[in-house]
């Protein structure tokens, strides 16, 4: 079995994320020595998917730090922030990417203030309180991934065909996945599915990547374009549509792998449920809608010329949002690992994180 990211060693130890630009050509796995590399590989979608791009993040503060361990602990914080904020440049949509930055960030804060020690010392203790920190949002990732799964399994029925836009399976998280979670989950308990994969242009993450893992795990996989969605739809081959998000807002608004809009659009005319799956930490609270989501705009190159391969000519103008947003009314329920948010609202949103009267996300009050 693959591995998306690891961590081999201790304080002074690497990042290793397998290389996805490469699949399904290549297995192979990028070393990350430097916060350099691990902005880059963020950059380049070596690693993507939101939860993984958290996870990475988190490693790549704890990289970013190793030289200055021995640093006086103010030294050391002003160094934090500035390797947070130089990491959170790398992506602007996956929210998960500046909530782990934030969260290390706030670990960090709370060593120094409880620390007894030197500076220098101090400085050591807070870095590999960071390395703890980041091992626990991997793990945790982990958990919440096998969460989503048991949830969403129990809207899939044996027998139906499932259609996936872009990938949200293993290779998106440090877990099994999330929309590909459900699938995982309901094969494990026996469940006869199909699955019909989106390519998803422009760089074909549901070609090279969805049917990859589904191969991977003997599920019955059938690879069509994306232009294609509607004609399948019409023919009744599919009885429930589930993607991934990147950021979701507080009223049920998500982002995702540009091309989710349309299939959603579709869903609904042909009466098709179209469900997100998402751990809590894709919850962006502080946006009231989907308005508020930046969307990232990607280089006209990976249109005009994907994969080193001119199709378009040189002087065209071209449009390229990484995503699109899928409003709330239009998607049927949120899977997320604490359950399921059925017609997602603002309200319904509201309560599904309310703890004892107060809502709380990601460990923090809203």
């Amino acid at each position: 079995m693959y591995k998306t990211l690891f961590w081999t060693g201790d304080a002074d130890g690497q990042l290793h994320l397998l290389d996805q630009t490469l699949l399904p050509l290549q297995i192979q796995n990028t070393v990350c020595t430097s916060a350099v590399d691990v902005w880059h590989a963020i950059k380049t979608l070596k690693v993507r998917g939101a939860p993984a791009i958290g996870v990475a993040a988190a490693y790549g503060l704890v990289i970013g730090l190793q030289s200055v361990r021995n640093a006086e602990t103010n030294e050391f914080l002003t160094e934090v922030d500035r390797m947070a904020e130089y990491l959170a440049t790398s992506r602007p949509t996956a929210v998960n990417l500046f909530w782990a930055l934030d969260r290390m960030r706030s670990v960090a804060r709370e060593a120094a203030a409880t620390s007894s020690t030197s500076q220098a010392d101090s400085a050591a203790q807070i870095h590999d309180r960071m390395l703890a920190e980041a091992r626990r949002i991997e793990l945790e990732d982990q958990d919440m991934c096998a969460a989503i799964g048991r949830n969403g399994s129990t809207l899939i029925k044996s027998g139906m065909s499932i259609l996936t836009h872009c990938n949200a399976g293993a290779l998106a998280t440090a877990g099994d996945g999330t929309a590909l979670s459900v699938m995982f989950q309901a094969a494990r308990e026996g469940k006869q599915i199909h699955v019909y994969a989106d390519e998803t242009r422009p760089l074909l993450q549901g070609a090279r990547l969805t049917t990859w893992e589904l191969l991977q795990r003997e599920i019955p996989v059938t690879l069509i374009c994306d232009n294609m969605a509607a004609q399948v739809m019409k023919e009744g081959r599919i009885q429930i549509v589930i993607t991934g998000a990147d950021r979701i807002a507080a009223n049920g608004d998500a982002a995702n792998k540009i091309g989710t809009y349309g299939v959603a659009v579709l869903a609904r005319h042909h009466g098709i449920p179209f469900c997100v799956a998402a751990p809590s930490n894709t919850f962006d609270l502080s946006l009231p809608d989907g308005s508020r989501i930046p969307i990232e705009q990607r280089a006209s190159e990976e249109v005009s010329c994907g994969f080193g391969t001119r199709t378009a000519p040189e002087n065209v103008n071209i449009y390229n949002p990484a995503f699109d947003v899928t409003p709330a009314e239009l998607i049927t329920a949120i899977i997320t690992e604490r359950g399921i948010i059925q017609s997602p609202t603002t309200q319904s949103v509201h309560d599904h994180f309310a703890v004892d009267g107060q809502q709380r996300f990601g460990g923090s009050e809203i």
